[in-house]
């Protein structure tokens, strides 16, 4: 039996000023997580003069009553699911391939083309080029518009194509085509049931990213019956910060009323924040195990 190492003062010490350093890294994260939260219930009033800073009081839902009072909201809500739906599945057919084809040391001219994707993550075309080309294609004012310009991150299929080499066994594919497969069955039957975790990873990052995009449709799209949500949120908050700093002669009456509009555009901006981001912190614990193991990527060889 082997006996257990016996930590040493300096070890001791190490693990406490870990559990210290850990501890102030939580409170930073999750006191601004909690604030908003309690500032999105609590009465303007408490939150403005400082008296809420954790505890929620004066508890009020009249934030989330303006917000969900708005029919927009709901519309906004659908196109966003469609948009992440979709883009997330178009981002996963367009990267996961092409990765796993940067992959195989077999691929001729693989660098070729790897050097090809690296030069696009240094040079762009712009703003105007892009507009431009997407009004060319006909894709303005359409659910295309804010999804197949970004169809594929660079940098995903960097990270995907490490996890292939170092995950999928060469001798893999060697005994697959040694029994017939095509590239294509071995792909799809032997390499994706293989790759959960980095399948997860992907879609995580590019459906956060489609959920919180709103230039895009700032650009592209005409008609507000095709907006997605965060660009509703934006009018909202837009529309409150307005009504706050609406001009006019300043007496008692007038300054106690613009005092109010201002308490009630920021109650409605801590809403409009809690109800943009619950659906993806909701997610999240659901893929937080696959997340863990794409974070790991690369990092262990043996």
């Amino acid at each position: 039996m082997s006996s257990a190492v016996k930590e040493s003062r300096s070890d001791k010490l190490f693990l406490v000023c870990n559990y210290i350093y850990l501890t102030i890294a939580l409170v930073i994260v999750l006191y601004p997580l909690l604030y908003i939260v309690s500032a999105s219930i609590s009465d303007p009033k408490y939150v403005s003069s400082g008296e809420m800073w954790l505890i929620p009081k004066g508890i009020t839902f009249d934030g989330y009553a303006r917000v969900f009072e708005n029919a927009n909201i709901w519309i906004g809500y659908k196109n966003t699911i469609i948009y992440t739906v979709v883009g997330t599945i178009v981002n996963l057919i367009v990267t996961l391939p092409a990765a796993y084809a940067l992959s195989r040391s077999d691929f001729v001219g693989r660098g070729f083309f790897m050097a090809l994707f690296l030069v696009t993550m240094f040079f762009g075309g712009g703003l105007v080029p892009s507009y431009l080309l997407v009004k060319d294609l006909g894709m303005v004012n359409s659910m295309w518009a804010l999804i197949l310009p970004g169809a594929a991150s660079i940098w995903n299929i960097i990270v995907s194509r490490t996890f292939f080499q170092s995950t999928i066994p060469k001798e893999l594919q060697e005994a697959a085509h040694i029994d017939g497969c095509t590239n294509f069955r071995l792909f799809i039957r032997i390499v994706l049931p293989l790759s959960m975790p980095i399948i997860a990873v992907m879609a995580l990052f590019y459906g956060v990213g489609h959920w919180n995009s709103y230039f895009s449709a700032m650009i592209y799209l005409n008609d507000s019956a095709k907006y997605p949500l965060q660009l509703f949120l934006r009018q909202i908050l837009v529309l409150q910060e307005m009504a706050a700093q609406g001009g006019g002669a300043i007496d008692a009456s007038s300054a106690t009323a613009m005092n109010t509009k201002a308490e009630i555009a920021a109650l409605v901006k801590y809403a409009v924040i809690i109800v943009a981001t619950v659906p993806v912190i909701a997610i999240y614990p659901f893929l937080q195990r696959y997340f863990v193991q794409g974070v790991m990527i690369g990092s262990v060889k043996g």
